[in-house]
Order: structure tokens, then sequence, then C-alpha cells
């Protein structure tokens, strides 16, 4: 049977892929991301390779939680059943390091948007007979300092990465207890994935 999916960071990497593999299934696929123009593409990419006509878009920057409000706001209105929500966007190498509430862009994108969008659709999330919402975490996990998830202090790259990762995480198991009808689950998709972020990570640590 059919089911309404949105994947958020889908243009490219293995949300892209996900999104692929979906289509090719039949089922309904929201492709996410913060450039129009490549979304559109991926979007006409996505129905020409697979026949399915049923591939949409949403355009929202992450790093933005004012724009994650209102792209939640437009999902409430425009997509009332949603069967799975794949919160795949993330960062991990950034020019600008903070948004422009001071945020560190990677606490905002890698756990605070995926925070404020699940939380505003949970309602269409519950329509579905069995609802689904994956969190897309990882190997990398680090104590959550407060300072640095409100932006206080700014700490490294990798160090604000795993912590982010690790807030996704904890907030995965603490909305699985307050909504037991939702199967959630946070699972880490491998760490040397030919992906762009998996290689900047590696170049990092010195291992390209």
């Amino acid at each position: 049977m059919s089911k309404t999916i949105i994947i958020t960071g889908s243009t490219d990497g293995i949300g892209k892929l996900t999104a692929f593999s979906l289509a090719e299934k039949g089922h309904t696929v929201y492709v996410h991301g913060r450039n129009e123009a490549k979304v559109d593409a991926v979007v006409s990419e996505i129905k020409t390779a697979t026949n399915n006509q049923s591939i949409h878009g949403l355009v929202a920057d992450f790093s933005d939680l004012e724009a994650v409000s209102k792209l939640a706001a437009q999902i409430k209105k425009d997509i009332p059943k949603i069967d799975i929500l794949i919160n795949n966007a993330g960062i991990f190498k950034t020019k600008e390091v903070q948004n422009k509430n001071g945020l560190d862009i990677r606490m905002a994108v890698n756990y605070l948007a995926p925070y404020v969008l699940t939380n505003a659709i949970l309602e269409n999330i519950k329509q579905s007979e069995v609802p689904r919402i994956i969190n897309l975490s990882s190997a990398a996990q680090a104590p959550v300092a407060e300072a640095v998830l409100i932006g206080k202090e700014q700490d490294s790259a990798n160090s604000t990465y795993a912590q982010s990762k690790l807030a996704l995480t904890m907030w995965s198991f603490n909305l699985a207890k307050q909504e037991p009808k939702i199967t959630v689950i946070a699972v880490n998709p491998g760490s040397l994935l030919n992906t762009k972020m998996a290689n900047e990570a590696m170049v990092n640590i010195g291992l390209q």
C-alpha cells in the first residue's frame, strides 16, 4: 500500500537515494531542500526515472527555525496524513558557523530543526495507521553542553556535530516514550558512506 513520506535533506546524498528507492516502490514522496531550483530539479529527475508522478517538493532553510515553522504550517495544511517522516537533513562543515539568532548552524540543522518540524506536524503523523519517525543520527556522539545548545558558547565543528547528534538521539528516545503509538527510530546510517558530508568529515580528521 502506498505511503506518504517526507524526507528532509533529500536533494543529494543518502536522502536523495532514499527518495529514489521509495519512489520506485510507488510511494508518494516529498523531497526537501533549501534551494528551490535544486528541489525542483530533483523532483523532476525522480519523476522521469521512476515514472512516479507523486513526487513533490518542499523548500526551507533548516538553519532558520522561522523558515522551519513556516514549512511546518504548510505541511499541516497541505498533507493531512503523513505515514513516515525521515529527518535526514544534516550539516557538518559550514562557512557560516552561526545562524541569524546566534545558534550554531550544526545544532540548528541537525537537532533543533527536526525537533521543531516534527512536533509541529505530529497530529498529521498520528493520522497514519502505522506512523513512523526516523531520525538520522550518527556514530559521533558527545555530551550536550547547554551553552552550546543555546548559542552562548562555541565549540569545535567535530564536538558540536557530535553534540547535535546525541541531542537528536536523546530526543528520539523521549519522543518514543511520549508517543507510544508512533514508531520512533534514531539510526546511524553508516560512517564511511560516499556522501559529501562523510567525505568532509574524513578530510577534517585527516583520513583523506
